[in-house]
């Protein structure tokens, strides 16, 4: 007699299951084999989400760049390498000038508008807090480290850097100089006056900063600005969509989870209360992120070279590649700053 056989819808191993989705549900895997792998650089890859947010920036780099290209307007006007822009007189929009009020009172202080937007979202979001009151969570702890991390790149790139910061000392790296040309008394003083070291001391005495490679201080700051409150709203945003969190962890033991699984095992629930739609501190987040777009556009579209708005960009995401996505490749530096949403 022959043996019985077995049947074939019958599976033949335990039903196995995912990592749990956000509210907790484990998700049902029939074949591991059919799941790729998951490595610990798997960690330290943006989601599809935030590759699409990322990719906003370049593509306005881009657009800004085409528009200047191709308008007849702006591709005519002249244009002064010294100033990085065109001269106040041959202007080819107000958004072209230097002394716009858009300028002058937002990008200006862009940095304070990110701290407001950002305390605020901080203050009035439940899932990090009691709403409106001053209680120290956990979250709201690990937020203002990382904002504090964001900060302090911020200073050292266009503030300050045991000196002169980042931003001069690569200008002077790179021939760059503070020369008073236009007096001639001044041009006495020239060896002098080329000893200025950062770009805010010689233009405090009249002098020009010239001859160097300048990165494009409005791309780094809106960047890193509009990005760093993306960064901390959009596991919210995501809550309210009803959208998976696809972060990737790695854990202390070597494997990769899902940022989820970590922060059900860290609070096991929200933190300050039931989850709600967006509120006033997301909505004002978004409203200076929006305005930080235009800017950038305006910016890539009037001001700088296509290689210095580049580099902007790029010393921008420098800095929170290391703050947000670092992170959940060392658990023991997660453990410290921890992640948004977690």
């Amino acid at each position: 007699m022959s043996a019985r056989r077995k049947n074939p819808s019958t599976p033949s191993t335990p039903h196995t299951y995912t990592e749990p989705i956000l509210n907790g549900t484990p998700t049902p895997s029939t074949s591991m084999r059919n799941s790729p792998p998951r490595t610990p650089a798997s960690a330290l890859l943006p989601t599809r989400l935030e590759t699409l947010l990322i990719s906003l920036y370049p593509g306005t780099l881009l657009l800004g760049s085409i528009f200047s290209t191709l308008s007849p307007t702006t591709r005519h006007a002249p244009y002064s390498a010294t100033l990085q822009s065109h001269p106040p007189d041959f202007a080819p929009s107000y958004f072209a000038q230097k002394r716009n009020v858009f300028n002058l009172f937002f990008v200006k202080q862009g940095w304070a508008w990110t701290t407001a937007a950002l305390v605020l979202f901080l203050l009035t979001h439940p899932s990090l807090g009691p709403p409106m009151r001053p209680v120290l969570t956990p979250r709201r702890v690990r937020a203002v480290l990382r904002y504090l991390l964001v900060t302090l790149w911020w200073a050292g790139v266009t503030q300050w850097f045991f000196g002169a910061p980042l931003i001069d000392r690569g200008f002077l790296l790179t021939g760059g100089q503070c020369e008073l040309i236009k007096d001639p008394g001044a041009r006495e003083e020239m060896s002098n006056t080329r000893e200025y070291v950062t770009a805010a001391g010689c233009k405090l005495v009249g002098g020009q900063w010239k001859g160097g490679y300048d990165i494009s201080g409005h791309v780094f700051l809106l960047t890193l600005g509009s990005a760093l409150l993306w960064f901390e709203i959009l596991p919210a945003v995501s809550r309210a969509e009803g959208l998976r969190d696809g972060r990737r962890v790695v854990m202390s033991d070597g494997k990769v989870r899902t940022a989820a699984s970590e922060a059900q095992r860290e609070s096991h629930g929200v933190e300050g209360g039931a989850e709600e739609g967006p509120g006033l501190g997301m909505k004002v987040a978004l409203g200076v992120m929006g305005m930080m777009w235009w800017m950038l556009l305006m910016t890539a579209a009037f001001f700088h070279t296509w290689f210095e708005k580049w580099t902007g960009l790029v010393v921008a995401f420098s800095g929170l590649w290391v703050v947000y996505f670092l992170p959940r490749a060392v658990p023991a530096m997660r453990a410290i700053v921890g992640m948004p949403g977690v």
